[in-house]
């Protein structure tokens, strides 16, 4: 059978073959690799606005693979993805046409085959300027002070967006205006823009900027169409009147006019001024006008302004008065008199004229000059006044000043004449009625000087002491007097008692301070003689000890002097001993009362002669005994602060001898 096969059969084993083959072959798994990935930007990395741009991104892929594998594309600006594809091309593109601002940026593309990717080097690409804008305007024609609305857009661009427009003179060229904004989300802006009184034709101008990365890329500028300005009112044109020479006494008659537009809808402002002084206006009509009877003063600069909300308009003219005759002018023999003098007083003007004499609004006289004896009423500011026709003129003022002498001078304390130490003491010098200046002058009777000067010129001056002492108690007097008192002759005052007495409260203070202080002389005088009863006490147990023998004037013993004669009389040895001898301190216990006499001893020292003697003193304490007991005792005993030997006086016995006797 096996040699017998048919030709059929070969051919169906052939293809069995085939199969095996293929099943074995795709049994195995394709290998890749991505040799390589480029983007190309055409026609170059930097266009001008409008021009078309192309982005092109080839992939290098080898593989084992009968069939080129599908890879995906991600084309990316500023890290962002824009466009994908799947492809099986070695080349895809993105085609941009008419690049913007906006198109500028970082480009790349990356690669995606399976689980590997690969990315291109980034790209710059530039667009340069931007697409010219768009001027509209609301209107054609525009009056004085109106708005004209501009719009100014970049169709083709995105925001941001920032705008440059200016308003231009057709016949100057020259930018009237310049307004810049800013739009964040739009690609237009809309500014107003005010017609002013100089603009005739005017058009506008607009400019686009966009920042695109680290540039700023600028527009062409764009002209608008024209805009014809019509005024809504003319210039202000002045008429006068007289229209030739003016001279003082005319009817002066100024008109300022203006020519409306009827297309305003209210009418502006019309003002006079003459300096800066407004004499005439009107807020209704075409004109203002300001008449007034010629004078010197009505000469200067006239100005009229037109003015609304936006408009302002102005026109000048000078006036010239020609002046009729001067200013008077008032002289004065003098300014300042005293009472009974005699007052000058004479007005000249290098004309003929009416004269007149006034102090304040009344005439003193109707000549030309003026004279008067005076007295104090007549004190004020006079003036001259010359008069032709209807043209017055008045002169300077002149200021007379009568001085009235100072009718008396009276001087009283404010409240009361009897001033509690620590108030306030006020004096009050005053006249009745004198002129100023017045020279005040304070005085105690005793002093020569015054303590206290004030020129014022009131009819009154004051002295004040705050808060008021004892020693500001007495008599005070003040003068009073002015330019009109002779120096010999000045007024005096009455002489006037003051007295200052203490508070009650500081009597009471004083009262308290003397009974503390006897309070205290008799506490201590009762606490020194306590002590001195206390210190007496003391003075017999430390007297016990047995005396030192009296000695002579030489340093000897006395005549018949012995350890008994020292001793007192009535002397006991158990008494000298008693602080020792507690048993005979019970039978006999100390109940002595003791007395001190002071004696008189004549001292000489050793290495003197006879002839200088010196007194000292010496005590001699008696002992009172009780009935029953044994007689007191005595003895001499020395002053304690000298040292030396002592001789008493012969004086000092009769004071031991009665001390016996007691």
């Amino acid at each position: 059978m096996q040699l017998g096969l048919t030709k059929g059969g070969k051919m169906w084993l052939g293809v069995l073959v085939v199969l095996l083959l293929c099943s074995s072959l795709e049994g195995q798994e394709n290998s890749f690799t991505i040799n390589s990935v480029q983007m190309v930007i055409l026609p170059d990395r930097e266009v001008q606005n409008g021009e078309n741009l192309t982005l092109q991104c080839t992939v290098d892929i080898s593989t084992t693979s009968h069939v080129r594998p599908q890879h995906q594309l991600l084309f990316y600006k500023n890290d962002e993805q824009f466009y994908n594809v799947s492809s099986m091309k070695s080349t895809e593109s993105y085609f941009i046409p008419q690049a913007r601002v906006y198109h500028a940026g970082i480009y790349k593309c990356t690669v995606i085959l399976n689980n590997k990717v690969k990315t291109t080097s980034e790209y710059e690409v530039m667009v340069r300027g931007v697409s010219s804008p768009r001027v509209t305007l609301d209107k054609k024609e525009a009056i004085e002070g109106g708005v004209v609305i501009v719009n100014c857009s970049v169709p083709n661009e995105k925001a941001p967006v920032h705008f440059i427009v200016e308003k231009v003179e057709l016949d100057t060229k020259g930018i009237k205006q310049k307004r810049e904004k800013s739009s964040q989300h739009q690609n237009f802006v809309t500014l107003d823009f005010t017609v002013e009184e100089q603009d005739r034709v005017i058009y506008f101008l607009c400019q686009a900027s966009i920042v695109s990365g680290r540039h700023l890329e600028t527009s062409a500028t764009t002209r608008s169409d024209l805009v014809t300005v019509r005024e809504s009112f003319s210039n202000p044109q002045f008429y006068v009147h007289p229209a030739g020479v003016i001279i003082e006494g005319d009817l002066l008659h100024i008109k300022c006019i203006i020519q409306v537009t009827p297309m305003v809808q209210a009418f502006p402002e019309i003002i006079i001024q003459r300096d800066k002084t407004i004499v005439g206006h009107s807020k209704q009509g075409n004109e203002a006008t300001y008449s007034v009877m010629a004078t010197m003063k009505e000469s200067g600069n006239y100005t009229c302004k037109v003015e609304t909300s936006q408009i302002s308009k102005v026109s000048s003219i000078v006036v010239n008065i020609t002046e009729l005759f001067p200013k008077p002018k008032l002289e004065s023999s003098a300014t300042h008199l005293d009472e009974g003098g005699s007052l000058n007083l004479w007005c000249s003007v290098p004309h003929t004229v009416d004269f007149a004499i006034q102090k304040g609004d009344m005439n003193v006289s109707r000549a030309q000059n003026f004279t008067k004896i005076v007295s104090k009423w007549d004190s004020g500011n006079y003036t001259c006044v010359a008069g032709m026709g209807k043209v017055i003129k008045k002169s300077n003022e002149v200021l007379i000043t009568v001085c009235a002498p100072v009718v008396e001078v009276k001087l009283t304390i404010l409240n009361n004449k009897q001033v509690e130490s620590g108030d306030d003491l006020v004096l009050r010098c005053f006249v009745n009625k004198a002129s100023g200046p017045i020279t005040y002058k304070f005085y105690r009777e005793e002093d020569v000087r015054p303590f206290y000067v004030k020129i014022s010129n009131e009819t009154q001056a004051m002295w004040y002491k705050s808060p008021a002492g004892t020693e500001q108690g007495g008599q005070y007097y003040c003068t009073a007097s002015n330019r009109a008192n002779p120096a010999k002759n000045i007024p005096q005052s009455n002489l006037l008692t003051v007295r200052v007495f203490l508070a009650s409260w500081k009597k009471g203070v004083i009262a308290v301070v003397v009974i503390a202080v006897i309070i205290a002389i008799l506490a201590v005088g009762a606490r020194y003689y306590f002590w001195k009863k206390a210190k007496a006490k003391q003075m017999p147990v430390e007297m016990s000890r047995p005396a030192a023998p009296l000695l002579t004037s030489n340093n000897e013993k006395m005549p018949g002097s012995s350890t008994e004669a020292n001793r007192p009389y009535g002397y006991d040895e158990d008494i000298g001993n008693h602080e020792t001898n507690p048993v005979k301190e019970k039978k006999e216990p100390l109940t002595l009362d003791v007395e001190y006499t002071e004696v008189e001893v004549n001292s000489l020292e050793p290495h003197e002669g006879l002839g200088r003697k010196g007194t000292e003193t010496v005590y001699s304490e008696i002992r009172k005994a009780n009935p029953g007991q044994k007689q007191p005792w005595s003895r001499a005993q020395p002053d304690p602060q000298n040292h030396s030997r002592q001789n008493l006086n012969s004086n000092m016995f009769p004071d031991v001898s009665d001390a016996d006797n007691i």
